[in-house]
């Protein structure tokens, strides 16, 4: 359904022409959206066709303004582009993840695996050890995803592989540290994109944009069997930045690299977008909100789509004190987080009331 063009989006001007009003409000169409921190303020700014970020003024945050969105039956690239300010320098504040809410036990992060062409292969090799020969359970559901994962629109295709990460307390904004548990047995990145969710009033989940994202996990604890891939993947997860607005591209070039000291220690070139996956990113919604429990109105999503791109699968162990950075070509901004080492592990003992 289309909707109407909210007024204040472009300048008022006797002399505009209808073309000169397009391209005024084409030039301050927003792209993206970053949340940021600037002289102890929270604040959002928009990403206009000029590549300039503008505050998007009287708004604290990217919750905030889809909640606004939502309740008016607008979008949140005419929310923005309504409220758009004067020119931020991103150089001069502390960059937020691009999406919180204020509650973070209404944040559910999780993610899906086996979903890009080639992801099948790492996962296989590691978990190939306890199933012998025999094909592994890995190869029949990237099997299934590839010969289901893509359904004709109106259809509903196969179920993905799913997990639970945590809630909004496990998200890591980009430049602040990403944590190897004292107990965990690697802490390896994982180069994805998110798709960011907002559940509106009536239980419609609504699809802010998409972020780049660091998806960390203990692939060391995995390889021991495949039915700890659970617990692998409660740790946290570095989100980039910037939240893209819009759709996906289907072909996203990308690239992952860890950095050690000065150096280079691991490089590798990712795709994504759904030119590389063997889901559709609606059959993989589809089968994260189908359950109740998700659309709980109010609450935030946080949904990583997977990767076929590891620097374990090439022998790397990431040490503290090493940085991850992801960066990819349907982002302004890229994500660093550097790793550190966690407190001791401990026996943890209940106590009866």
């Amino acid at each position: 359904m289309s909707l109407p063009m909210r007024t204040g989006c472009v300048p008022q001007a006797q002399n505009y022409s209808s073309y000169d009003k397009h391209l005024v409000n084409a030039l301050r169409m927003i792209r993206s959206l970053i949340q940021y921190v600037a002289g102890g303020q929270r604040a959002v700014a928009g990403l206009d066709a000029r590549a300039s970020w503008r505050i998007i003024q009287g708004i604290a945050s990217t919750y905030e303004l889809a909640l606004a969105a939502s309740m008016a039956g607008s979008t949140l690239v005419m929310e923005a582009t309504e409220r758009l300010g004067g020119q931020v320098d991103i150089n001069r504040v502390r960059l937020l993840a691009p999406v919180d809410h204020p509650d973070p036990a209404h944040c559910m992060v999780t993610g899906t695996g086996l979903t890009h062409l080639g992801s099948a292969a790492q996962r296989d090799a590691m978990h190939k050890t306890a199933a012998s020969t025999h094909v592994t359970d890995t190869m029949r559901m990237f099997q299934m995803g590839v010969e289901h994962g893509k359904p004709a629109p109106g259809e509903v295709g196969i179920m993905p592989e799913w997990f639970y990460k945590g809630d909004g307390s496990s998200l890591v904004a980009c430049n602040a540290p990403i944590e190897l548990p004292g107990f965990a047995g690697d802490g390896g990145e994982e180069p994805e994109i998110a798709g960011i969710y907002i559940i509106g009033a009536d239980g419609t989940p609504f699809r802010l944009g998409f972020a780049l994202g660091n998806e960390f996990s203990d692939h060391v604890t995995e390889r021991v069997n495949y039915l700890w891939l659970a617990p692998s993947k409660l740790r946290q997860a570095g989100l980039g930045p910037e939240l893209r607005l819009g759709d996906l591209p289907a072909e996203i070039n990308g690239m992952s690299r860890i950095r050690r000291g000065e150096d280079v220690l691991w490089e590798r070139a990712f795709l994504s977008g759904e030119s590389h996956m063997s889901h559709t990113i609606a059959n993989l919604e589809h089968h994260h909100f189908k359950y109740p429990q998700f659309r709980r109105p109010g609450d935030v999503h946080v949904h990583f789509f997977g990767t076929a791109t590891l620097s374990f699968s090439d022998g790397i162990g990431a040490q503290p004190g090493d940085e991850f950075e992801i960066e990819a070509d349907a982002f302004h901004l890229p994500l660093r987080n550097t790793l550190v080492a966690g407190p001791e592990d401990r026996l943890w003992q209940v106590t009866a009331l």
